[in-house]
């Protein structure tokens, strides 16, 4: 991934087509990390994914790279697509009656026209973190209830591989191809205290019994840095 890229993660949900609706996004930009949400009491599902890509780019200055993963084909559609033919025939369907959603299509064309934006399609509930975080908030929200939403460093957030943006069969493909490979090292932590070691009885020795004891196998340097990182953000 490239780090001056900003990424974007969003959702949006309704209780009912029109009901309570809520939405939520994360931005994650450099070492920060801002996670958004909002109500609206009679709303549907997509005005609420419109509605979150809308408030996540609108955090982001003009002429950013951003990447942003939604589960909504609806969105993704509308802004690479179907924009195209409404703004030629200003905003108006076939049959010349306003285009559904025509106040939020233009907010997304002009945010769209200022920055570079690669649209990403996400299965709904397919293990990507960023989004599972955003259904999180965003159902909280359209069920009336208070939520925590963070902003700071991505070494305080909870989620500190948020950016690791694989699905659960892809991560089950990985943890099995991971346990054939050969170890380049494990990594403990216990009592915040990171140690490496070459062999895993030396691990082992470490970690066997330990209450709050984590421990990791790596495949190659790079892997060793990222699991080091990882336990640090804990």
């Amino acid at each position: 991934m490239n780090k001056k890229e900003i990424y974007i993660f969003t959702d949006g949900s309704s209780r009912g087509n029109p009901g309570p609706g809520g939405w939520g996004t994360v931005v994650v930009d450099g070492d920060n990390v801002i996670e958004l949400g909002g109500y609206e009491k009679k709303t549907t599902n997509n005005r609420m994914e419109m509605e979150a890509a809308k408030n996540a780019l609108e955090q982001t200055k003009k002429g950013s790279q951003i990447v942003l993963y939604t589960d909504s084909s609806y969105l993704i559609n509308g802004i690479t697509k179907w924009v195209k033919g409404w703004k030629r025939n200003d905003w108006k369907t076939k049959v010349k009656e306003d285009v559904l959603n025509k106040d939020l299509w233009m907010d997304l064309d002009l945010l769209s026209e200022t920055r570079t934006i690669d649209w990403h399609y996400v299965g709904g509930h397919s293990g990507i973190l960023g989004n599972e975080r955003c259904d999180e908030i965003a159902t909280a929200f359209a069920d009336g209830e208070t939520v925590k939403l963070f902003n700071g460093p991505l070494s305080q957030y909870n989620i500190p591989n948020i950016l690791d943006i694989k699905t659960t069969d892809e991560k089950k493909i990985e943890t099995k191809s991971r346990k054939k490979s050969i170890a380049y090292s494990y990594i403990s932590s216990l009592n915040g205290v990171i140690e490496t070691h070459r062999t895993w009885s030396e691990c082992e020795g470490l970690v066997k019994g330990k209450k709050g004891a984590r421990f990791k196998k790596s495949v190659d340097r790079e892997d060793e840095e990222k699991i080091i990182r990882e336990f640090e953000a804990l």
